[in-house]
């Protein structure tokens, strides 16, 4: 049978196929850059593993990279291939405040138990809790935020990876979320934060 392939064959040698290995030993976690980074409860670690380059428009009118603008920068495998994949370590009773993001984000539980909350139309809140290996995959566009609500020690992490479409994707907090960080005073501590914390990850698996 002469069966002729569509899709052009690609050969990478065993340097180019190193850069696109990311060790999780080695992983460099960020815990700031984010509007809501200081907000007590919201406080999380984010790894850069595949992707986020800064959304074209991250300057202008709070669109910001879903890492944050430093961790967008600083991706283990630095590739653009239409996709970004990243983890969260948190505490138990954190997680990011509700925002929302240009392209789709879909989140995998890896250990403890996370629990994903979007908006309805009428302002209510619904939720789903992951367990491990567990999935939810939110469209663009919608209200949403995870938290941590492993039922255990209260200094131990958990770890949710997620990935989130597109090469330079955007996200945003909503007003509400903003008005109270404005509020609370640490609007400023975020934006003019220089020595966000760069972490080696915790040992889960």
């Amino acid at each position: 049978m002469n069966h002729k392939e569509k899709i052009p064959r690609k050969y990478l040698s065993r340097p180019e196929m190193e850069n696109r290995i990311a060790r999780f030993s080695n992983l460099k976690g960020f815990d700031g850059g984010l509007p809501d980074s200081y907000m007590p409860g919201a406080e999380r670690i984010l790894y850069n593993v595949l992707g986020f380059q800064p959304p074209e428009d991250e300057t202008k009118n709070g669109i910001v990279s879903p890492v944050g603008e430093k961790a967008a920068r600083m991706s283990a495998i630095k590739i653009s291939e239409g996709f970004n994949l990243g983890y969260c370590e948190a505490l138990p009773g954190k997680g990011p405040m509700m925002h929302n993001h240009d392209t789709n984000e879909t989140f995998i539980c890896m250990t403890g138990k996370w629990r994903a909350s979007w908006e309805n139309e009428d302002g209510t809140v619904e939720h789903a809790d992951l367990m491990p290996m567990d999935v939810i995959s939110f469209a663009p566009g919608m209200i949403r935020r995870f938290e941590n609500i492993t039922n255990g020690p209260k200094d131990v992490h958990s770890v949710l990876m997620f990935i989130i479409a597109g090469n330079g994707p955007g996200a945003e907090f909503t007003k509400e979320v903003m008005s109270s960080i404005e509020e609370s005073g640490l609007m400023e501590s975020s934006q003019n934060h220089q020595e966000d914390t760069w972490t080696k990850p915790y040992s889960q698996f």
